[in-house]
């Protein structure tokens, strides 16, 4: 998936701020919104005379890293600015513990999809890709590999392939798969967050399968930035460093760290309740005309929907109907493969739980139906 300029960028969020209703996604907020938000939140849980951390160490920083690592059952975490910087250190330090380069891993992994192959020229690392086909990796691709690796990368859930989860048998069978070639593992878990419900398992129990962990502060519980890397203390200990050398370490850490705080004290008690409802808008959604709606019943709180027209019809359509209807029903449509194949990732939030399943299926067919006439 391509990047867009920033004039589209900010277009199509004053499009969206301009709905009355919105199935996908959040409400946009300026910078000044933003800021207020968080300033009321520092006056209500920052002592006034509390400073600034240096160089991540101390204050808010810390609470940030102490309150990841009870969540995930860790014994430590560390704070990142990104997600990509946090699982090239993870990925680093297994290699330098095991004494092997080689990453098993997916093929739409994150890394492999969305990081300008950072993994190898960066880090010095060789991708082995286990599986090509849909879904996630399973044991039998673990266990029939060809080839050696010393780290096992694996992304819960599986965003390229519709944000799909394993069964908790076939993730332990995973585990164990891996465990049996003496193999590190790694969680890519920017959504784990949201992949709880679907498991029936907490975070703790999730994580305590793997060696570490990266979660994200941003994209389910709507930060402004920030990740974290967790695991043992030896591990993050290590990362330390990595980090560093990596350019991760900047002077002052503070206003991240406090804005991921609130999300995880705001946002993360209503994923449950986004995940539920998503089920109810996928419903209606598979109601539409020419709709493929994938999983049919979604792992998490995101999904995809696939429409047999062209990607910029849908999205020069989608921006009409937005002003036109005040109504903003899905993001940006890609067409990746198949010419007039197109999907949109479907993410369920607090604008979404008061449509029903008549209403998705009512305006997004009024919308298939305005595209089919422009074709």
């Amino acid at each position: 998936m391509g990047y867009i300029g920033n004039d589209e960028h900010v277009g199509r969020l004053r499009a969206i701020r301009a709905c009355g209703r919105i199935l996908s996604g959040v409400r946009p907020t300026t910078v000044a919104e933003r800021l207020a938000r968080l300033t009321a939140y520092a006056q209500e849980t920052v002592e006034p005379g509390e400073w600034p951390d240096m160089y991540g160490d101390g204050g808010v920083v810390a609470r940030l890293e102490a309150r990841t690592a009870e969540l995930l059952g860790t014994e430590a975490a560390l704070l990142f600015p990104t997600g990509t910087m946090a699982q090239q250190v993870a990925l680093r330090c297994h290699a330098g513990a095991t004494g092997s380069n080689v990453v098993g891993i997916h093929p739409r992994a994150h890394p492999l999809t969305y990081e300008r192959d950072a993994v190898s020229v960066l880090s010095g690392l060789r991708p082995l890709t286990l599986t090509q086909g849909p879904g996630q990796i399973t044991a039998e691709d673990i266990r029939t590999s060809g080839e050696r690796f010393g780290t096992l990368f694996y992304e819960l859930p599986l965003r390229d392939h519709g944000f799909v989860l394993p069964e908790w048998d076939e993730l332990i069978a995973v585990v164990q798969a891996a465990r049996d070639r003496d193999a590190a593992l790694h969680l890519d878990g920017a959504r784990l967050w949201e992949s709880t419900t679907y498991l029936r398992r907490g975070p703790s129990e999730i994580v305590d399968l793997f060696d570490s962990v990266y979660v994200s502060y941003y994209k389910g519980l709507g930060a402004n930035a920030g990740a974290a890397l967790a695991g043992g203390a030896e591990l993050i200990e290590e990362a330390h460093a990595w980090r560093h050398r990596y350019g991760g370490r900047p002077f002052q850490a503070w206003p991240m760290a406090l804005d991921a705080l609130m999300a995880l004290e705001e946002t993360l008690p209503r994923l449950p309740g986004y995940v539920a409802h998503a089920e109810v808008v996928a419903a209606g959604l598979a109601r539409v005309p020419g709709a493929t709606v994938f999983p049919a019943v979604p792992h998490t709180h995101q999904f995809q929907m696939w429409l047999p027209y062209p990607a910029e019809l849908l999205n020069r359509i989608g921006l009409e109907y937005a002003a036109d209807r005040g109504v903003w029903l899905a993001g940006r449509w890609t067409e990746p493969g198949l010419p007039g194949m197109s999907f949109a990732e479907i993410t369920v939030a607090e604008p979404a739980l008061d449509w029903s399943a008549d209403e998705v299926a009512d305006e997004f067919g009024a919308f298939v139906e305005r595209v089919r006439k422009n074709g």
